[in-house]
Parts: C-alpha cells; structure tokens; sequence
C-alpha cells in the first residue's frame, strides 16, 4: 500500500455509542449510522464504506471511545459491541488509518491555535483532553476519584445529571472544571458533548463549542 504524507481527501469518522457520525472532505453534510451495543468493529466498517461508497477519500480518521495505546484501542468500549482491541483499520478500510480518542478529536477541532486550553466533552461519561502550544494530550481523568468514594465522571457523566438534576449538575460541571483549570493551568475551558448545551451562564474563559468540532480534528490530524 502506498504511504500517503498530506492526503487531501480524509474520511472522519466519529464513533459514539448513539451514533457513528461520518464526513469527508468536500462534504456538507455528516451521515449519522446507528451504533449501540451490537456496533463492532468490523461492522462499524462495513456501515461505513457502505453509506460512504460514493466518496471520494484518501485517509480516515477515527474518534474512538476510549483510551489508546500507540494509536491503537488499549479497550472495548462499554456502549458498543466487540472486536475493536486488535482489530485492522488499515486493512479493512484500504486506506491508511489515524485513531485518537474521541474527546481529542473534538478538542482538537475547537483549539484556537494558542494558549493551553482543557477540553472537557459532556456526555454519557467524561472525556477530557489538553493542548498546549498545538501539542495534544489525550487524558483518562474521568475515572480518577474526585470525592465520597466517587470519580469525576460520576458527577459529570449522564448518571450525575439523571441522580443530581440539571441544576445541581450544572454547578458541579463548573466547580471541578475550574479546580482542573487551575490544576493544568489553562488558560481556556472548552465544554463540548452532547449535555453541554444543558449548560448556562458561562465563567470567563469557559465556553460551549458544537460537536461537529470532531470532523475539523479530524481533519487536522492529517495536517499537524
């Protein structure tokens, strides 16, 4: 297979326990497949070539839903179903393949192209990431204790807005995304996923940006 430097046609494929949500270069509309559990890899593929056969590209990016290891998924995502630890994108795509996590894919494509900015993506669980200076740095915070034996994601994720209420929820979204603001010294706070529009009354430095950010890190992968 030929190596590609700087394709110019890339495929982003972003894949959420909802939905996998997919776009190419030239393109101005995403398709949107239904995932869920019985979503493996291999059919996550076919899905995909599928829906997208009339596209033309060159290289594909993928937001994974979950931490990796060399670009590579170290896990199976508890909201999909099998097969994605192991499994060869290259190959099955025909085409050369970049995996990041899907919180970073979206951080990516909200980073205004300076500063140290902290990505926090709301959504079933907690994704996070930090750029600093361009330079991109996956996080699992989401799973750290935070406190009364509970993780950040607890408070955070859809079982601390379902058990705390939205109002409740909302001030602990912006009490610890302020300590790890100060923590990581950002100099921004940028909230996405699909539970940030239920946020209002933004702090300085904070703000919302729309999950379509995904498709422009997408992009940028190819072009770091």
């Amino acid at each position: 297979m030929n190596k590609i430097e700087n394709p110019k046609k890339i495929l982003v494929i972003d894949v959420g326990g909802t939905h996998v949500k997919v776009l190419a270069s030239g393109q101005k509309t995403a398709l949107k497949i239904p995932s869920g559990k019985t979503m493996t890899a291999s059919r996550m593929v076919a899905a995909v070539k599928k829906a997208a056969k009339s596209w033309d590209y060159q290289a594909v990016s993928i937001g994974y839903p979950g931490p990796l290891i060399g670009g590579k998924p170290l896990h199976e995502p508890f909201n999909l179903g099998g097969g994605w630890v192991g499994f060869d994108f290259r190959k099955a795509f025909g085409r050369p393949v970049k995996i990041v996590n899907d919180a970073a894919m979206q951080a990516l494509g909200s980073y205004g192209g300076k500063g140290r900015m902290l990505f926090l993506g709301l959504g079933t669980g907690l994704g996070t990431a930090l750029i600093i200076d361009g330079i991109l740095e996956p996080m699992e915070i989401a799973h750290l204790p935070y406190k009364n034996g509970k993780t950040y994601e607890d408070f955070l994720g859809i079982r601390g807005l379902e058990k705390s209420g939205k109002k409740k929820w909302r001030k602990h979204v912006f009490e610890i995304a302020q300590k790890l603001k100060e923590a990581l010294e950002a100099d921004t706070v940028v909230l996405g996923g699909g539970n940030a529009k239920k946020l209002k009354d933004f702090p300085p430095d904070f703000k919302m940006v729309a999950n379509d950010n995904a498709f422009i890190g997408g992009f940028r992968l190819w072009t770091r």
